[in-house]
């Protein structure tokens, strides 16, 4: 039976998808983004992490569907949800029978083709690092091609997408790399929304109790209105849903 190692449940998400959620949020992530703040879901070895398989989740999940009303429903994070494929596979099916819309939060660094978990996805929090590989490269520590495959199979298959984009001081808030963002953006398609998340700092205290440098030691967060007029100039010409 596959089960899947599931770092932590969130049973009334209201920021990862539309309506009210439960988020399940995966172990596993080969990704080492500079500004992540959830660096204990990194390895595949976290003790405190629980295996589960796909009934044993929708069992969990059925007890929060009178919150999901017409919108809600479930969203898998991590991590990176696509490392254990099949797992969120099944689980994805399951769920589809069961009625409950499916959401998946990604950055797309998979272990390849992933057409068949898509299959039962209805929407894609993708996750856009930085839209130039030298830029990708500097953030994550990784080469950007297996997300730029992964975006590839999904807007091929017609799947609406929310883009996300992590703005941080000194990184990615000048003005040029938004215009290159907005630009790159532009060439994809299925785009429903676009979100900006200002960069905060949240999670730096797991770093230290990891006993793990924190990358971006010194850097401070960012105003939650200061991307207020660049998020609506994004969003002029996404398709709604």
């Amino acid at each position: 039976m596959t089960k899947g190692l599931i770092h932590s449940i969130e049973s009334m998400g209201l920021v990862d998808g539309p309506g009210i959620r439960t988020v399940v949020f995966l172990q596993g992530c080969r990704l080492r983004c500079r500004y992540c703040h959830n660096p204990d879901t990194w390895s595949m070895q976290n003790p405190k992490a629980i295996m589960l398989s796909p009934e044993e989740l929708l069992q969990k999940l059925s007890r929060f569907r009178n919150y999901y009303g017409k919108t809600g429903g479930v969203t898998f994070s991590g991590g990176e949800p696509l490392l254990q494929p099949e797992f969120l596979q099944e689980a994805l099916a399951f769920c589809k029978k069961a009625g409950i819309h499916t959401c998946l939060d990604t950055a797309g660094c998979g272990l390849g083709d992933d057409t068949k978990i898509l299959q039962n996805t209805d929407l894609i929090l993708m996750d856009i690092k930085h839209h130039t590989k030298e830029g990708y490269e500097k953030i994550t520590g990784h080469s950007p091609d297996a997300s730029l495959r992964f975006l590839d199979t999904a807007m091929d298959m017609g799947i609406p997408m929310w883009i996300r984009h992590v703005v941080v001081p000194g990184l990615t808030d000048s003005e040029e790399h938004l215009i290159g963002l907005e630009a790159y953006l532009r060439t994809l398609r299925n785009i429903q929304r676009i979100d900006l998340l200002p960069y905060h700092t949240m999670g730096v205290h797991k770093y230290a109790a990891m006993k793990i440098p924190y990358p971006l030691d010194g850097v401070p967060a960012l105003d939650s209105h200061a991307l207020d007029t660049w998020n609506k100039r994004l969003n002029r010409n996404c398709i709604q849903p």
